[in-house]
């Protein structure tokens, strides 16, 4: 008797079991990164955002518009999806007066941020990535939680986004002459802020992230074309900007190519 059919029956069982394990996991990922349980603070208990008000009335007043806010609707997950979904049960807080220690301080340690945030703890794990796992950059200083978008500077307008940059990379701040028109559109068009494979946080790797914009065209004779310049030589010696070509990369005030 063949025992194929008995095989296949128990590996479409097993891949079942193992499809259904990957569909559970994902659901419960997705519910863990909407609503992710609070952070606790031992012995203390939830008291709702009315009463953070007390104390905090200028964050509570902008908070209404800020991303997290628009999460936490209220009366879809009651007391714990307002302030103390990250601060953690602020009763212990509130008795001692505001006593350090009693609450949860995302700025002192970025798991409050992972609770739901899952993706960027896999980032900064990467090979080049902020510092934030040791603690030398938190994720306040880059964001501002509780009003506007997330992004610190005002939303998601492209040179409030640079200026958030610009505060601890200060030799990239222009104005430069001749500008990189990359810059005008954002840091992040070129580099992964929170963590990448890459090094100095760029989203590709050599050439290949340059010619992303900078066209190439390839002609019947074997040349690359960019910019109108045959560039095979200099391609092969490097990065666009390691290949004492266009070292300036961010901006220059001497050369439009960029080259010093």
């Amino acid at each position: 008797m063949s025992t194929r059919p008995r095989l296949t029956k128990r590996v479409l069982i097993n891949g079942a079991v193992v499809l259904w394990g990957v569909l559970l996991a994902a659901c419960l990922t997705v519910e863990r990164a909407m609503f992710a349980p609070p952070m606790q603070v031992a012995g203390a208990e939830f008291v709702g955002s009315g009463e953070c008000a007390e104390c905090h009335a200028e964050i509570s007043s902008s908070f209404h518009d800020a991303t997290h806010a628009k999460l936490f609707a209220e009366g879809t997950h009651g007391k714990e999806m307002s302030c103390e979904a990250c601060h953690g049960p602020a009763s212990k807080h509130i008795e001692s007066g505001g006593v350090a220690g009693t609450i949860v301080n995302p700025d002192r340690s970025p798991e409050t941020c992972f609770q739901c945030h899952l993706d960027k703890r896999a980032e900064f794990s990467l090979p080049h990535s902020h510092p934030v796992m040791n603690g030398q950059v938190t994720c306040t200083d880059c964001h501002e939680p509780h009003k506007g978008d997330a992004i610190m500077g005002g939303g998601t307008h492209l040179a409030a986004a640079n200026e958030t940059c610009l505060q601890c990379h200060n030799a990239q701040r222009g104005p430069y002459v001749f500008e990189h028109e990359a810059s005008r559109e954002g840091c992040v068009t070129c580099h992964q802020p929170h963590g990448t494979i890459n090094e100095k946080t760029l989203k590709s790797r050599n050439q290949s992230l340059c010619l992303q914009c900078h066209y190439q065209e390839q002609t019947a004779s074997g040349q690359l074309l960019i910019g109108g310049r045959d560039h095979r030589s200099f391609v092969s010696r490097g990065t666009c900007w390691t290949a004492g070509c266009h070292e300036a990369v961010h901006g220059s005030h001497v050369n439009s190519s960029l080259r010093f």
